[in-house]
């Protein structure tokens, strides 16, 4: 689903998994500032749209994901998340219900697995789950949370600051609204500046929630039982994550960004003898500590990164993010869990 505004003179093309949709129109940073300041747009099609029609959608949702659903007000946007029976992140949905439909956006190329899985999980409820992806595209009209448009065209469906719109109606959006063109990089690097992380790109097939600051944004500690909450549960009152989520200040004089998957390493001069077990089991390379998820160039901040570290590194530490020096602030604290306090005496019967 090649995106029309590909076609618009000066677009550039992004990167897989997200090809069909613009980079940038030639202008990165002035694109940058445009959607900061909520006076752009974001085509950012190529991103999965399912929608959950039924009496039941929202109990049914309720009772296989992270978010408490059953009593989601139509018209507030909205996340959850699919874990496995470990309590392994499988799938992010953003989403809204319009009070017929539940209509939620994921990642480029997960459409098809989350179909799957919700059609096994149907059972003899009344819901349909229908792939709307050729019909509509995700349209991005600001910054993270700066929330919907004053006025959405008709046929629109807002989630946020996020739109589905009808795909025959994309080319057109942006003289509709006002809003100059802005690529993807403009959004990634205001999502990176936000700290928010991107499934399959801040996460791995290890990822749990709370070590990428998913707690509260997308899953709810107290409600009702879904696969997965065991671990949740166990991590938030006993434990603490194996790892944590880290916002990078890269060095500027650095020519490229850290790719995706890069290693990250203690930086120069750092004390390595502070945390013996830190290094990362099995890692490609000697001192691995983590690695880089998603790196942007900021038009204020400069080059910046997010990225997976052990829980154990300690948070003054200067880093390497493949070879470039970066210094951390903290997105996921070192203590993140742990908020039940067992009576020491209690501790020992129960051994």
């Amino acid at each position: 689903m090649r995106s029309p505004l590909l076609d618009t003179p000066g677009a550039v093309a992004a990167d897989a998994p997200d090809a069909a949709v613009a980079a940038h129109y030639g202008e990165p940073y002035a694109e940058q500032r445009a959607l900061a300041a909520g006076e752009a747009l974001v085509d950012r099609g190529d991103r999965e749209v399912v929608r959950i029609s039924g009496p039941d959608r929202l109990t049914w949702l309720n009772d296989l994901s992270s978010q408490k659903l059953d009593t989601l007000p139509p018209g507030t946007p909205a996340q959850t998340l699919l874990l496995d029976a470990q309590g392994r992140v499988e799938h992010h949905l953003t989403l809204v219900d319009d009070g017929t439909s539940v209509w939620a956006h994921v990642e480029p190329g997960t459409g098809t697995a989350l179909i799957s899985f919700l059609e096994k999980m149907r059972f003899m409820l009344r819901v349909e789950i229908t792939d709307m992806s050729p019909a509509y595209a995700v349209v991005t009209t600001g910054a993270p949370g700066a929330g919907a448009p004053a006025e959405v065209p008709a046929g629109v469906i807002a989630i946020g600051e996020d739109l589905l719109v009808p795909r025959e109606d994309l080319a057109g959006l942006p003289a509709a609204l006002g809003r100059r063109r802005a690529g993807l990089w403009a959004y990634e690097a205001l999502r990176i500046e936000a700290h928010l992380p991107r499934l399959g790109f801040d996460t791995d097939h290890k990822t749990i929630p709370h070590e990428v600051g998913w707690i509260g944004a997308a899953v709810h500690l107290s409600k009702g039982c879904y696969r997965g909450q065991e671990t949740v549960a166990r991590v938030h009152n006993l434990g603490h994550p194996p790892r944590r989520l880290v916002f990078l200040h890269l060095d500027g004089s650095a020519d490229t960004l850290p790719p995706h998957g890069s290693p990250v390493t203690f930086g120069v001069g750092a004390p390595r003898e502070a945390d013996p077990e830190a290094a990362v089991e099995g890692a490609a390379e000697p001192g691995q500590i983590g690695f880089v998820g998603s790196s942007a160039r900021h038009h204020e901040l400069g080059p910046i990164a997010l990225a997976v570290i052990k829980r154990t590194v300690p948070v003054d530490i200067e880093l390497l993010a493949d070879g470039v020096a970066a210094t951390q602030e903290v997105v996921v604290p070192p203590d993140a869990g742990r908020n039940v306090t067992i009576d020491p005496a209690l501790r020992r019967r129960i051994r």
